[in-house]
């Protein structure tokens, strides 16, 4: 995947529209790919790294919903809700975008360079604040989500603990004067304190991704359902007969079936959007039928 790394500064043709009210906004940005247009509506997306099968499911089926309406779906390339998001925008034939905490010729988590690659392809992009080179460090992560709510019309936070950083995401948002939407869960669930806690405080819930396209004036386009996903791969058949027989760890899967672990974590998060496995334990994979 070879795509060449372009700069647009602040007040220069093609610097994100929805980035100019703001003050603390970067000078200019780094981009592989494409930049969000400023004329489309657009959501992002956040949450948990460590989330349940439930928070990608759903992060997932929004994101496609959105996408398929022509929403733009924006995130930040991490593992978990991030990544569903950004699949689920893919699955939707939608562009989805991240904002990366490190430079854009880095791929971090590394896991994710088969999504970065298919984001690009499809139209989308990666862009950062952070020079080419820089490295994931841990700073960069609370700062650059400042971006990702300035780039979105609405901020979505799909499952998040009280302490995360998709909460400093909604803070940010919040201070934009940006809508923000949060997905309910159980009281007695970690991962999902504070989204309750959002909703509390008086961010709106999210019901469906009807309710956000309404909040986004965009009309749902037909009613009928997405053609059904395709027969699945030999690759993602052979994860599934392997999971049948029983649960596996990634280490243990990946020797079972001889896939790379690169590939074998996009199959994996595929079939757990498509509700055929969960991770139940947290690490193990088990076919649902």
């Amino acid at each position: 995947m070879a795509m060449e790394i372009f700069t647009v500064g602040r007040g220069q043709e093609g610097y994100p529209e929805r980035l100019m009210p703001f003050a603390d906004m970067p000078s200019r940005l780094f981009v592989r790919g494409a930049l969000p247009v400023d004329e489309q509506k657009t959501a992002a997306i956040v949450g948990a790294r460590m989330c349940t099968a439930y928070g990608k499911s759903q992060a997932a089926f929004f994101a496609q919903v959105l996408a398929a309406n022509g929403v733009a779906v924006i995130s930040g390339l991490a593992c978990g809700i991030d990544a569903a998001a950004h699949e689920g925008a893919l699955r939707g034939k939608g562009k989805t975008f991240a904002v990366l905490g490190c430079g854009v010729d880095i791929c971090y988590p590394k896991q994710n360079y088969p999504l970065m690659r298919r984001m690009l392809e499809n139209g989308g992009g990666v862009l950062s604040e952070f020079p080419p080179g820089a490295e994931p460090l841990p700073w960069h992560f609370p700062i650059r989500n400042r971006v990702i709510s300035a780039l979105a019309d609405v901020v979505l936070v799909i499952e998040a603990k009280e302490k995360s950083g998709s909460l400093i995401t909604a803070d940010y948002a919040l201070e934009q004067g940006k809508t923000v939407f949060a997905l309910p869960g159980r009281t007695t669930d970690a991962t999902s304190r504070g989204c309750n806690r959002l909703i509390a405080q008086g961010a709106e819930i999210a019901i469906s991704p009807e309710t956000i396209l309404e909040e986004l004036g965009v009309k749902k386009a037909g009613t009928k359902r997405a053609a059904p996903r395709p027969r699945y791969g030999k690759e993602a058949e052979m994860v599934l007969k392997t999971l049948a027989a029983e649960p596996q760890n990634l280490a243990q899967l990946a020797g079972s079936t001889g896939i790379p672990l690169q590939e074998l974590t996009g199959i994996l998060l595929a079939l757990e959007i498509d509700g055929v496995i969960a991770e139940n334990p947290p690490g193990v994979y088990m076919a649902l039928s």
